[in-house]
């Protein structure tokens, strides 16, 4: 695997092309050329994280990032604008992760590498022929890959560039739920019963090692602060993270801020739900009562999946009268694996794809009955399927299938900036049929206006887990343990909440602009196929589309 990667760089670096020469197709085709031998190689290995191979690819990073800078962007049409943008975005994205560090922090609240090695075998048949002796060289390379994960986090460790502790007590406890049962090992799955007993001997040992690790030296030296402004170059690195995540020039301050004006507002409306309910009591013993009377909740798992699933076909009976064009691709609802449950969210889509035969997915987590209200589940419902993230990822799959691979990259403000809008189309749509499941609706939202202030909060500005605990729980009828599973899961992953309130707000901002200056020209069907249409995009890419579409639509009046 490295004599490929090395005569790949060698082959580049060795083109006579010169920078200023370069176009940008010339870019697009090194770096798809690069992403595809990447690809062909993780059929028999993980990601090769060697020291050669990162300093390989910052090598290249660099010359893509100088060769784009100077194109000048625009003499570009409107395609091919679009694919620059979202080139020079994932490149700088990239490059930057690579020269601080990020890979030294390859663990998160959720499992980190661990989890994506496990949703690598999720799904995969009984695998034969050349299939199963490809995945067999993978799993000999195991050993290898956790080791070089540990040297890792040991250069990080010295470098005070680590992980808090409740992120390495969380995956010691994933670590330890995966290897509770050794016959049944995740990595195993996908081979039935003939499996080596020296394949089986080194996959196991190599977690095993990982757990020890983690345990006995790692965790002892782990940092009790969650924020990762503690780390080495921490402040800066979380500035960029927020950039990222974002996809616009924010800072820190002006996400927190916007995120206390947010909270505040949906307070106002939250506080008219509870006196149209004329409910006697404070707001905090509302709370309460949404999360202890019994009939906002089911009592076995089968009830929670068959209600998700009846809400999902209320929410595809709206979808003709907002959108022209659908997918072809069906989607099912599933429970979260039980592998990953106790520490997952209360619900996510994992894509499908016609050509591996498989539904997209709505997972939804049937663990711990008595932290999953009902009245959320349509919210939920309407981000995570219909007309959210199946709609929005098997649409751009299958749209856009003669674009470059990498504007399949899925960016969070755009993608999770959707499926909240998708919440709040719902409450157009008629969704919400009682105030309670209208202040579920209410209470996801507000979720993700905290999140602007708890994100920063405990990154940025030093707040502790118990004030990122205290302020959610109080502004949201979130039960306990979805609030901290939720505060876990930013601690372990620097920025990224703070997107999907940003990408709501930019998109319900383009709508209103739109709809105020089209007035009756305005099309919603035709709108949302507009912001649908390129996929994964930067919000900046995103409003200039828009603009220009509102214009195109003025002049042709």
């Amino acid at each position: 695997m490295k004599r490929l990667f090395t005569l790949l760089l060698i082959t580049i670096l060795s083109q006579n092309i010169s920078l200023s020469q370069y176009t940008l197709q010339d870019v697009i085709a090194e770096y798809e050329d690069f992403q595809s031998q990447k690809s062909e190689l993780s059929k028999t290995s993980w990601p090769d994280i060697s020291n050669e191979k990162i300093k390989g690819e910052t090598t290249l990073l660099a010359r893509w990032i100088s060769a784009l800078d100077k194109i000048d962007s625009d003499t570009l049409a409107q395609d091919n604008l679009i694919n620059y943008e979202m080139l020079k975005f994932i490149l700088e994205d990239r490059f930057f992760c690579l020269n601080n560090y990020g890979y030294y922090m390859p663990l998160n609240s959720e499992g980190g590498f661990i989890i994506s090695m496990i949703y690598s075998t999720q799904g995969l048949p009984s695998l034969k022929g050349e299939r199963r002796a490809h995945y067999i060289q993978k799993l000999e390379n195991t050993t290898a890959y956790i080791d070089r994960r540990i040297t890792h986090l040991e250069a990080g460790r010295k470098l005070h560039i680590g992980l808090p502790k409740l992120v390495i007590e969380n995956c010691i406890e994933i670590l330890n739920d995966v290897l509770e049962y050794e016959n049944q090992f995740f990595l195993f799955r996908p081979l039935g019963q003939e499996v080596e007993s020296s394949l089986k001997s080194d996959a196991l040992g190599a977690f095993k090692k990982l757990r020890t690790y983690l345990k006995e030296e790692y965790l002892p030296d782990a940092r009790n602060t969650v924020g990762i402004k503690s780390n080495s170059g921490g402040k800066e690195y979380y500035e960029q993270r927020v950039r990222y995540y974002t996809t616009l020039d924010m800072t820190p301050q002006e996400v927190f801020d916007l995120g206390q004006s947010e909270v505040k507002r949906i307070r106002e409306e939250m506080d008219k739900i509870i006196n149209d309910l004329e409910f006697d009591g404070a707001f905090s013993e509302f709370l309460e009562y949404l999360r202890t009377d019994e009939q906002f909740y089911v009592k076995t798992p089968e009830e929670l999946l068959k209600h998700a699933s009846w809400l999902s076909k209320k929410a595809e009976e709206i979808l003709p009268r907002y959108f022209e064009t659908l997918p072809s691709l069906p989607f099912t609802v599933n429970p979260v694996p039980a592998d990953i449950a106790p520490n997952y969210t209360t619900g996510r889509y994992s894509g499908g794809s016609m050509d591996r035969r498989r539904a997209g997915q709505y997972w939804v987590n049937t663990y711990n009955l008595p932290a999953r209200p009902l009245y959320v589940l349509p919210s939920l419902t309407l981000h995570e399927a219909v007309p959210g993230h199946h709609l929005q990822i098997s649409l751009a799959k299958e749209l856009n299938k003669e674009l470059p691979s990498f504007r399949s990259e899925y960016l969070s403000a755009y993608g999770e900036g959707w499926g909240l809008y998708s919440e709040y189309l719902g409450k157009e749509a008629g969704m919400y049929t009682t105030p309670y499941e209208d202040f579920g609706r209410l209470t996801y939202e507000m979720w993700r206006a905290c999140r602007l202030v708890v994100d920063p909060g405990m990154h940025y500005f030093g707040w502790t887990r118990e004030e990122a605990v205290d302020f959610m729980a109080k502004n949201t009828s979130l039960s306990l343990h979805e609030v901290n599973t939720e505060i876990n899961r930013y601690i372990g992953w620097p920025g990224q909440a703070v997107s999907y309130k940003i990408g709501e707000l930019k998109i319900r901002e383009l709508r209103s602009k739109a709809e105020k200056e089209l007035g009756d020209d305005f099309d919603i069907r035709k709108f949302h196929d507009l912001l649908l249409a390129n996929g994964s995009i930067p919000l900046n890419t995103l409003e200039r589309i828009v603009n220009n579409y509102i214009k195109e639509t003025k002049t042709n009046e």
